[in-house]
């Protein structure tokens, strides 16, 4: 078993809002923090926040790059892993975000 912390965090936009966080420890280790605000009906101007975060602790090979149009603006990120271990925790990771975020947006979408 592992342990779940409870954090608040203030976003960007100043937004609160409550996140979860654990290790994912094999070879290497992820901390891994993920949470919503929930639907909220809107768009970015009055809709939900979602925040998620994955986090080196310990010996992960891992690159991350930031996907920008022509104006700078973000389109996207790639991640790059290395290993099988590596693998392993970003799976274990991911399933945790959305975990977490299922259960805070209170509805499912399969």
């Amino acid at each position: 078993m592992y342990e779940i912390k409870q954090n608040r965090r203030r976003l960007k936009d100043g937004t609160e809002i409550t996140t979860y966080t654990r290790d994912v420890v094999s070879c290497n280790i992820l901390e891994v923090e993920a949470g919503t605000t929930g639907f909220m009906g809107g768009d970015t101007g009055h809709g939900g926040r979602t925040y998620f975060a994955i986090r080196d602790e310990c010996c992960t090979d891992m690159d991350i790059r930031v996907i920008r149009d022509r104006f700078g603006d973000t389109e996207g990120f790639e991640v790059m892993l290395g290993g099988d271990c590596e693998l392993e925790t970003m799976i274990r990771a991911l399933k945790f975000i959305t975990k977490v975020l299922e259960d805070e947006s209170e509805e499912v979408y399969d």
